[in-house]
Order: structure tokens, then sequence, then C-alpha cells
């Protein structure tokens, strides 16, 4: 199995230890790249680190898949496995390819392009939620004779039975008292990032800053000088590179908390009054364990679990929730008409 993004270790873990508890011996490898590592170390999942990201750039990204897949074909064929599995990772796929092993690929953003592309046609199943078209996936190379789709969010399946944990409030030095909202920045190295001003204009909002009225752009504020930003507002910003966690901490406010580390996000975002978020996982976290969610995204919606927006950055503040609705542990789905189907 390889992980090349945060969500990976959170999505692929119950395979793992379904796996391993058949005596399948399961060999992890992953990909350095925003907190992925260090949620695998958070879960207690053994792996190889190979390579890192190549950027945002159509070369960067060529550079580092030639590269990193070139490495982990040595290790791949070292260890010979029956399978490869991933969450979308291109560079399983191009190992796959070369090795000729039979590999599953799962995933649940259609819009990707070429990464999609790449890893669709090589894998002999495609694991998708059925709210995703047909047409969208046939265009991304992956076939009706290879899909195996299911019903809901994948986030309903790995956060089954999940029960917050609330020392990671204490770990980030939270205010129980507080609003607690966590954010979330836009995947700015990705393929299919646009433009997002909203991002900006919400975290000055939250910090004390102003932002217009078509929530585009924010105004100097009390974050901007430095001042500590809303006193009755605590935001955890969980960046996906270092240039973005340096960026929050550049606007001087105290009440914008950057985790050095992986944390325990999915027991943070339970205990959260709100989530905003330029990403797709921690929405559908949220969703899943009832926390309420705005997505301030650009570009194409997903087909699975498509977000709700923010209409402006200025937005009435959050308030708390009332004890009876935070936190839950999340419901076990257990979808009708769905069974096991053998990668062959």
């Amino acid at each position: 199995m390889d992980c090349t993004a945060a969500a990976h270790p959170l999505v692929l873990r119950p395979i793992i230890e379904r796996l391993e508890a058949g005596g399948h011996e399961v060999f992890v490898t992953a990909r350095e790249y925003g907190q992925t590592l260090g949620i695998l170390d958070l879960l207690g999942i053994p792996y190889t680190a190979v390579g890192g990201h190549g950027g945002a750039s159509k070369l960067g990204k060529g550079m580092a898949l030639a590269g990193r897949s070139a490495t982990l074909t040595r290790l791949v064929w070292e260890r010979q496995p029956n399978l490869a599995l991933a969450h979308g990772s291109v560079d399983l796929a191009v190992v796959s390819a070369l090795l000729r092993v039979p590999s599953a690929q799962m995933q649940d953003y259609e819009l990707a392009g070429w990464q999609r592309k790449i890893a669709f046609r090589v894998a002999r199943r495609v694991l998708v939620p059925d709210s995703i078209p047909l047409d969208r996936l046939e265009k991304i190379g992956a076939r009706e004779h290879k899909l195996v789709r299911y019903p809901g969010l994948k986030e309903e399946y790995y956060l089954a039975g999940f029960e917050p944990d609330p020392a990671v409030l204490d770990e980030l030095g939270l205010d129980r008292e507080k609003v607690l909202v966590v954010v979330r920045p836009p995947p700015e190295t990705s393929e299919y990032h646009a433009r997002n001003d909203l991002y900006d204009a919400v975290l000055r909002r939250l910090a004390g800053g102003e932002a217009d009225s078509a929530g585009g752009e924010a105004h100097a504020g009390p974050a901007a000088r430095g001042d500590g930003g809303d006193p009755g507002v605590q935001a955890v910003v969980i960046p996906r590179t270092e240039s973005q966690a340096d960026a929050v901490r550049g606007l001087g406010a105290a009440n914008l908390v950057v985790p050095r580390r992986a944390i325990d996000a999915q027991s943070l975002i339970a205990f959260a009054d709100l989530v905003v978020s330029a990403g797709g996982t921690m929405n559908r976290e949220a969703v899943t364990l009832g926390t309420p969610v705005f997505a301030d995204l650009r570009g194409t919606p997903p087909s699975a679990g498509r977000p709700r927006r923010p209409a402006a950055a200025q937005a009435r503040s959050p308030g708390r929730r009332p004890p009876s609705a935070r936190p839950r542990a999340a419901r076990r789905r257990r979808p009708r008409g769905c069974r096991e189907r053998r990668v062959a």
C-alpha cells in the first residue's frame, strides 16, 4: 500500500488491520507530504518513506513521479507482492504497470485529470462512491467492468464506531469555553487547485480582521496588526504545507493555533463548533461526526459529498454548539446490497 497524502493512512488503516488479521503481510510505503508521515506515526502503522511531493508545477510533479516511481520499483521488486492498493497514488500505478502487479485504486474525487487517468487505466478494480456518475468515471479510464461502487462516503466507513478523544484539546492548549473552529487551507500544490481568495478572507475574519461583502478581500484589522484577534473565538488551522503554516503564524493572531506535528484531527473536528475547509476529506469527516461545516472550495465541486459554500466571509460569527449536539460517535453504516468482491 502506498500513502501519498494525509488522508490515505486513515482510509487504509481498516483494510490493513483486516488483512493482517487474516494472516496476510502488508508492506506500506509513504511520500513525505503534509502530515502523511506524522499521521502514520500517530496511528502506529510501520512504513518506508520514499520521496516527496513535486510542488505545484507540472514539471515538478513529473520529475517527482519519475524519481519516486524508480525507487518504489526497486523496493516492490524485492517484496514481490500479490496485490498493490492505494487511494489515488499515481506512483503505485506506474510501478504496478511496470512489474505487472495486480492493483486496486480507491478514489472519491474524479476531477484530478491525468493523475486519475493513469491510476484508473492501470488498476484492475476501482473503488468509488456510487454518487459519482458513470460517464465521468469512464472518461478517466474507470470502465464499468472494473468498478466497485459503494454507497455513502468513505469517511463513514473508516470512522464507523469512532469515539472522540478530548486529549487533543489539552494538547493544543485550547479553551473549552471558547468557540472552536477548525480550518483547512486549499490544496495549493494539487493539479485541480484554483485560486482561492475566500480562504484568506475567512482566516482574517476568524482572526479579527474584516472582509468585504463579497467575501473575496480582507482589510487590515487586529489580525494584521498582531493584536490577537477575536477573544471569543479560537481557530485551529491544519496546514498542508510549511509555507501555509508560516503564513498563518505571520498574521500574529494569538487565537490562531497551528499544530507543529500531526494531531488527532478527527477528535478535534468532533469537538469543534464549526469546520471551514477548502478540501474534501475534512468536510466529509465533519458531516460524519455531526459538526457544522462550510466549504470554501474553488473549481468544480466533487460528486461525492457535494459541499455547501459560505455566502460571504463576514457571515455572522459561529456560536457554541449546545452540549447535546457535541461530540458524537460516528454511526456505523451497514449499506444494503453491499457485498465483498474479490480482486482477481
